[in-house]
């Protein structure tokens, strides 16, 4: 029997709406069975959907299911923020004034409110070093380069099996004009640093042909990976900006901080839609 339940759209990694990468969020999704998720996700055509569960780990404030129109993620970030924007818009109050505590399926993730501002804690890599000659050159075909242009490549997998490669360039990151039959299967990160005259650090492109827009404006997940990464290499400072989707007439901003051996991963987040759906 369908249930009417509380149902949130947001733009997320923007303080403008409609700049940023979409998320709808379905609460009191606890009784919906995962197939009925996927439907649901396939339906909004957004890049991804979450679905708000009562924790299973005590220590969690809620839990979130995550779906592509292509099936269900452990762990993304824009989800992330926009679920917990959601929650705190619907009311919920975190165990800890601090930090809220989200239960997904890579374990548990703190999030932390910074004025109005959201950040999430980078999780883990799950897997790191560097790509391999094959899939570096397939790389470069099915984005359109030379592989001499890749000036670094890296796995950043935390989750979605994410592969990251630098370019010289923000303006060679934005000129690319990817063969997505080429890079199907792939999930795949580009960074390019700006010029001195720009207001951001990095300009990222990720490209997901196969799972759900081939292109994703915003993402979270990515940029944490790619965060520990450059980092972690010393090809980045400890805080910095970076911008995404601008290939694609948005305008993200993803703010990192790398504090201790947390990384944070943070961003604006704006609700466009408060209301009801009926599943």
């Amino acid at each position: 029997m369908p249930t009417t339940r509380r149902f949130h759209q947001l733009d997320v990694f923007t303080a403008t709406p409609l700049l940023g990468n979409p998320l709808a969020v379905v609460h009191s999704a606890h009784d919906l069975d995962e197939s009925t998720m996927a439907a649901f996700a396939r339906w909004t055509n957004l890049s991804e959907t979450t679905f708000l569960l009562p924790p299973i780990d005590p220590r969690a404030d809620y839990r979130v299911r995550i779906f592509t129109p292509g099936g269900e993620l452990p762990f993304a970030g824009h989800p992330t923020l926009g679920s917990c924007a959601a929650w705190l818009d619907a009311g919920g109050v975190p165990y800890d004034e601090a930090e809220v505590i989200q239960e997904c399926g890579v374990g548990l993730v703190r999030i932390r409110r910074i004025g109005a501002r959201l950040a999430f804690a980078a999780p883990p890599l799950r897997r790191t070093g560097p790509l391999d000659q094959p899939l570096i050159a397939r790389i470069a075909r099915g984005i359109g380069i030379e592989p001499a242009m890749i000036t670094h490549h890296q796995w950043v997998d935390n989750g979605p099996e994410w592969c990251a490669v630098m370019l010289p360039s923000a303006a060679a990151v934005r000129a690319l004009r990817p063969d997505y039959a080429q890079l199907a299967g792939l999930k795949l990160g580009v960074v390019g640093p700006c010029g001195l005259d720009e207001d951001t650090a990095f300009e990222v492109r990720a490209f997901v042909p196969g799972y759900g827009p081939d292109e994703d404006p915003v993402t979270g997940s990515l940029n944490a990976g790619i965060a520990q990464w450059l980092i972690g290499a010393g090809l980045a400072p400890s805080q910095y900006v970076a911008a995404q989707g601008s290939a694609l007439g948005r305008a993200g901003r993803i703010h990192v901080d790398s504090d201790g051996d947390t990384v944070w991963i943070g961003g604006d987040v704006v609700v466009c839609v408060r209301g009801e759906v009926t599943i």
